[in-house]
């Protein structure tokens, strides 16, 4: 059985797949990307100002290193200056070595850092000085410098004058990325959290349950307060309005049939012509038919559903008309479909649409209401359809049907009703947790499709073998 209802709900839930991005997740994708992108910056920003600082304080070491090794190697004899290159290179890592025309060097031009370094050193100890980072294929910092004609290398471990490296940046970055994180994730729940609050006491007043949850009027944030009293002050004035209706409607229902009651008697006493008789018994009847209305309309919101089965209900509603010649009802529901939702509330809905069908949906050529009523299970759903064969409605009208006291131009031309059926049928549908559609061709009669939350049925207990004596 094709029904609208079916397509619509996929694709109720498809956005349900976009837009599952909760605020919590908006704001923490925020905040991580804003301070990630400040600590990025920030480690820039610091690295590019220790460039010039870190080159200038390398090269002044460097090259008073240099300088006062030039100094002792010219202000020693040979045996003091043997005896000085040893404790150089012992003790402080320090190696001179005499320099040949034939040496092979790389020079010490590897990063930003190493050219700076460089031309410093070069602009101290003069233009004669060469710094390679490998000569003759032994790695280090060389320094080539000369004592009087005779020309040296000085060479240094490299890492004593190196940048912070790669490594130490990384767990500086990563323990500042974490901490950063946390940070959002904590501040983000802290501000969701009112929101979330909010949102569970707004869908809990929307279910009628205006005392379930209060939120805390005591809130530290100003506008936090603020919002919290007034939404608690909204849901007293809701809950006031609830039950001042539902003790109007208990009053009309009381005050008004007394009186009809005892004008139907009277009715029955007084009034000697038959016809005038009937017809007064039947407006009455109809006044008392409108109050029913009013008062299923106003019913309570809350329904504990069970599981229904389906056939018996359809059959309750179809008893009573079956045997009418106005209408001729053809029913297609498997004996063994269940929907979960309350079975007065769904005998109410399946007899307003019968009818309303018997009513509005009779085929203009025979002048019989001509009703079909389906039912097919489709997952985790039952999918179920009343259709009648009249004259239909346009579809511009379809949305209003189900509105209260909306009536379309054919019931306009009846005072049998209050224009309060399909309104009473959507709203029990949506009590009972389905969903309610109408369509409708012109000429060809209007359809009710109902989607309602299917009960599975419970497994059979599997009996165990027996034991074999």
């Amino acid at each position: 059985m094709p029904s609208p209802l079916e397509g619509a709900g996929q694709r109720e839930r498809r956005p349900g797949l976009k837009l599952g991005f909760s605020l919590f997740w908006r704001t923490f994708f925020l905040l991580a990307l804003l301070l990630i992108g400040c600590t990025v910056a920030w480690l820039q920003t610091f690295r590019s100002l220790e460039y010039e600082p870190r080159a200038i304080q390398t090269a002044h070491q460097i090259a008073s290193l240099v300088n006062l090794t030039r100094a002792a190697l010219v202000y020693s004899d040979a045996i003091t200056r043997v005896s000085l290159i040893k404790t150089l290179a012992d003790q402080e890592g320090v190696r001179i070595l005499p320099r040949e025309p034939n040496d092979r060097f790389q020079p010490y031009t590897s990063g930003a850092l190493d050219q700076r370094v460089t031309e410093e050193l070069i602009d101290q100890l003069g233009d004669g000085t060469t710094v390679a980072s490998r000569v003759n294929d032994e790695p280090g910092l060389w320094i080539g410098f000369t004592i009087e004609s005779d020309a040296y290398w000085l060479l240094l471990d490299p890492t004593r004058f190196s940048r912070v490296g790669g490594r130490t940046w990384l767990v500086w970055l990563s323990t500042a990325m974490a901490l950063s994180l946390a940070g959002a994730a904590l501040i983000t729940r802290l501000i969701n959290l009112p929101l979330k609050q909010l949102s569970r006491a707004t869908m809990q007043v929307r279910e009628g349950e205006y005392e379930a949850h209060r939120l805390d009027e005591s809130a530290r944030t100003n506008e936090i307060r603020a919002v919290n009293i007034g939404f608690n002050r909204m849901a007293d004035q809701l809950a006031k309005i609830e039950q001042d209706r539902a003790i109007m409607l208990a009053g009309i229902s009381h005050d008004l049939r007394t009186p009809l009651a005892r004008l139907r008697l009277e009715t029955e006493m007084s009034v000697a012509d038959e016809d005038a008789r009937d017809h007064m018994a039947a407006d009455i009847a109809q006044l008392d038919a409108i109050i029913d209305k009013f008062l299923d309309y106003a019913r309570p919101d809350h329904v504990d559903p069970k599981p229904v089965l389906l056939r018996d209900v359809v059959d309750a509603c179809t008893y009573a008309v079956q045997d009418y010649e106005e209408m001729k009802i053809r029913v297609d529901v498997p004996p063994d479909l269940r929907v979960l939702g309350d079975e007065v509330e769904l005998t109410r809905v399946i007899s307003n649409l019968v009818e309303n069908a018997r009513r509005y949906g009779k085929t203009p050529s025979t002048g019989v209401a001509d009703v079909v009523i389906q039912a097919q299970a489709n997952n985790d759903a039952v999918l179920i359809k009343v259709r009648d064969h009249g004259a239909g409605v346009e579809p511009a009208l379809l949305s209003q049907l189900t509105k209260p006291f909306f009536r379309g131009d054919v019931a306009r031309t009846s005072a049998a009703g209050a224009g309060l059926g399909l309104s009473i049928v959507a709203k029990n549908i949506e009590r009972m947790g389905g969903t309610f559609a109408l369509t409708s061709t012109p000429g060809r009669g209007l359809a009710a499709h109902i989607r309602m939350p299917r009960a599975m049925p419970e497994p059979r207990p599997v009996e165990a073998p027996a034991r074999r004596a």
